[in-house]
């Protein structure tokens, strides 16, 4: 039978064929879709025609390709095994569902940003990339200061930074509002240091702000020890080192009695019993006036602790960069249950 008379008497059978049951769509795909269905003989012998009849016989196959394609997906589709629910078996035993997991990171500040909110201090963030001002200037880092070289910083441009704090969050609250202020600023910040077991270059902070009339450094103690109380338990004992940051006077960094009950307090106290967990101080007179915060009316107190240390205390964790390998074996030991 010719080509083209055999392409005309598929396609009559295929129109001819209104449906066909469940159990013969795959007899029907084989015979005419499949590695030796007539569709592929049909293509196989066009590479026989003249070539000026190819482009007349190659259209009419695949018309009929179309044709074919159509009736399997109608039938497929209104097919009953389409849509039968798969069976069963009530008798298995059932099997749970994992629950997903929060990362460490998360969990403690959610912990910390939930401790400070019982005491009115509301929540800002702030913008990763800075520009001089609010990461340097107004809070008061000189211009021959460290932290303005590239060995401390990462520049992005020639005024611009990634932020190697959330401080300049700070900077723009009090730029934007008008005592009293009482804000803390968790966020992503990032140092040009060496990746090792107790520092990253991109690590997380929360810092607090508050300032009022008549704050004083009582004020700022007792902030913090009510938070130490509350995050490490009612017997944790806090004391304060006179320190130095150039946006803070009087500075202080502040340490929590951690014991030394076991070879690790000795380990990571280094024998004291102490451990240091923030800086904090008084607001530098000279930001408030950068912010134009007049320092004669207001006076306030500002504080910032490292997420990551927080968190290996508190889980006993020993190398931070394991906060950022996104390894399953680390991850799955914080597991809802």
């Amino acid at each position: 039978m010719e080509l083209k008379e055999r392409i005309v008497k598929l396609e009559e059978e295929v129109r001819s064929l209104s449906e066909v049951p469940a159990s013969g769509l795959e007899s029907f795909r084989i015979a005419y879709a499949g590695k030796k269905g007539h569709l592929k003989q049909l293509y196989e012998e066009l590479k026989t025609v003249p070539n000026e009849m190819k482009r007349e016989v190659g259209q009419s196959i695949n018309k009929l390709r179309v044709l074919v394609d159509e009736k399997l997906a109608s039938w497929q589709e209104a097919s009953p095994l389409n849509n039968k629910a798969p069976e069963q078996d009530a008798t298995r035993p059932g099997s749970g569902q994992a629950q997903g997991t929060v990362h460490p990171i998360t969990l403690v500040k959610e912990e910390i940003i939930d401790i400070f909110s019982r005491i009115g201090f509301t929540l800002s963030e702030g913008p990763e990339i800075e520009d001089d001002w609010h990461n340097f200037s107004a809070l008061n880092f000189p211009p021959e200061h460290p932290a303005r070289d590239m060995q401390d910083t990462f520049f992005v441009g020639k005024d611009q930074a990634l932020r190697t704090h959330t401080s300049s969050v700070q900077v723009r609250v009090m730029e934007g509002s008008k005592p009293p202020i009482r804000t803390i600023s968790p966020g992503r910040v990032f140092r040009n240091e060496a990746i090792s077991a107790r520092s990253h270059c991109m690590f997380h902070q929360i810092e607090g702000l508050y300032i009022d009339k008549g704050v004083s450094f009582a004020d700022l103690k007792q902030t913090l020890l009510y938070f130490a109380k509350e995050f490490l338990g009612e017997k944790t004992d806090i004391r304060l080192r006179p320190s130095y940051f150039p946006f803070t006077e009087p500075s202080a960094e502040v340490d929590v009695y951690w014991g030394l009950d076991t070879e690790t307090d000795h380990r990571i106290t280094k024998g004291t019993g102490w451990l240091e967990i923030m800086g904090c101080g008084m607001v530098d007179p000279d930001v408030l006036r950068n912010c134009n915060i007049d320092p004669e009316i207001y006076s306030g107190f500002a504080f910032g602790m490292g997420i990551e240390r927080i968190a290996m205390l508190r889980y006993q964790v020993p190398d931070i960069r394991m906060f950022f390998e996104n390894d399953v074996r680390f991850l799955d030991q914080f597991r809802s249950f």
